[in-house]
């Protein structure tokens, strides 16, 4: 692999109808198999493919930084990420169980923690590697096959996952890959041997998932959008909010769903905050992201950088402020010449009608907006559709807990963000979907609870 910006670095055929198909019936056999094993035989399974997967990082988060445009520093942590996602879920297969309940007169009753069948999981282009993880991990681990098909802007590394399944001991077609867009999520969406539907991406493609999955009665999990809060208080130390909000609004160059990208800051520290933001902000580096020290990329592609550009002009004919950034970026490096690359924008005087404080923009854009109370600016920062996230700077920890309860979001930090561990359950509120991905909340999602009562006596009846 070489860096490639804005050239095609492979084509891959879309999956039709008929491959759909395939690779579900290939899935369901495989299900027959791997649902019959113990949940011991399948976290051994499991922590091979773990163990492929650490020892290759390198290699795989090469991949996954040509794949996506980040930097190869950020990929490798999306890559640890992976294999200790597939090491937990590991963890969990060998416990999973149902309970016994005792019943009048000797009778019980027991239940059991059984698999769905064939889950099918869809990913965005963001994290492609580390999301096909977050999605196979449980559904693997409580017994299911799955059929993933990845972002056509990033077909690549989710195949060598499914490589690495396979050399870890997994049955054949147990986790399939199938390329393609809109056309083929349907097709997967709709087929009548498909259990579940796992999606992550922009809330229109999840209703329409949701649509599709009502008509089989199928479970969903949503992962969809967000416009999350970050909101810092005057006692906060500002050397951390600072770093904090760096981290909520920059990582991937901005393409996170979970991004704190309405920066609320009290207004006594606005002014100070606000300097040293756009002063950190400035010194990020940008480039080849395969390069050790660059730590902003490019963006996914060439809409999507002019989409993010658009945001950014309206937000000025808005009103809003430039404080630093928003311009294209043309590295020195001439084989770099046609790259998606951007500076990461601060916006001032933002006020809270607007459409770059309103509308999830998925680039590296902040935008920040003074506050003067706690109760004013709860009641700011849950005024969106979305609640994905929310993040709270402060050194009052009493004050810090109060906010997150308050906070309509499912994902919370305080005094730090976009930390998440996969032992800890990750999803939103309101129209940032529902389900849960991670920690052991993600069991209930790939399973389904079968309850069985046993009477030890004669059958009382009325008839």
């Amino acid at each position: 692999f070489k860096t490639c910006p804005g050239r095609v670095l492979c084509k891959v055929p879309c999956s039709g109808e008929k491959e759909v198909d395939l690779a579900v019936q290939s899935a369901k056999a495989a299900f027959k198999i791997w649902s019959q094993m113990s949940g011991m035989e399948r976290c051994r399974v499991m922590l091979e493919a773990a163990r492929i997967i650490r020892e290759q990082r390198d290699e795989i988060a090469t991949m996954e930084t040509i794949n996506n445009g980040k930097s190869i520093f950020e990929a490798r942590v999306d890559i640890d990420v992976s294999w200790q996602c597939l090491e937990y879920y590991a963890g969990l297969a060998g416990s999973l169980a149902g309970e016994h309940i005792q019943l009048p007169g000797g009778s019980f009753g027991y239940t059991r923690r059984e698999p769905l069948g064939v889950c099918v999981g869809i990913g965005a282009w963001n994290y492609p590697f580390q999301i096909a993880c977050w999605k196979s991990g449980p559904a693997l681990a409580c017994g299911n096959a799955m059929v993933f098909k990845p972002s056509p802007f990033t077909p690549i590394s989710v195949v060598r996952l499914a490589e690495i399944f396979t050399e870890a001991g997994v049955p054949k077609g147990l986790f399939n890959v199938v390329q393609g867009g809109a056309a083929t999520g349907q097709f997967l969406c709709q087929h009548p041997d498909v259990a579940k539907i796992s999606f992550t991406g922009s809330v229109p493609t999840g209703m329409k998932i949701m649509e599709m999955a009502a008509k089989g009665i199928k479970p969903v999990t949503l992962e969809l959008g967000g416009k999350s809060p970050l909101i810092i208080f005057s006692d906060a130390d500002l050397e951390n909010a600072v770093k904090g909000a760096l981290m909520a609004n920059f990582l991937t160059q901005g393409e996170v769903c979970c991004n704190g990208t309405r920066v609320f800051v009290e207004r006594k520290i606005l002014d100070s905050f606000t300097k040293e933001v756009v002063k950190r902000t400035q010194k990020i580096k940008i480039g080849d992201p395969l390069l050790e020290d660059t730590r902003m990329g490019a963006l996914i592609n060439r809409p999507h950088l002019n989409r993010v550009q658009g945001f950014i002009k309206q937000a000025k004919e808005q009103g809003a402020e430039v404080l630093c950034g928003g311009d294209l970026y043309v590295p020195d490096d001439p084989k770099l010449k046609n790259g998606y690359y951007m500076h990461p924008c601060v916006l001032g005087n933002c006020k809270d009608d607007m459409t770059c404080v309103k509308e999830e923009i998925f680039g590296p854009v902040m935008a920040i907006l003074p506050f003067d109370t706690e109760e004013e600016v709860v009641e700011r920062a849950n005024a969106t559709k979305f609640g994905l996230a929310g993040g709270v700077f402060t050194r009052d920890i009493q004050k810090a807990h109060r906010v997150v309860a308050a906070l309509k979001a499912g994902m919370c930090f305080i005094n730090n963000y976009n930390v998440s561990p996969v032992e800890l359950p990750f999803g939103g509120y309101k129209s940032s979907g529902f389900g849960r991905e991670n920690g052991r909340a993600a069991i209930e999602y790939y399973s389904q609870l079968k309850t069985v009562c046993v009477e030890m006596g004669d059958v009382e009846s009325v008839f």
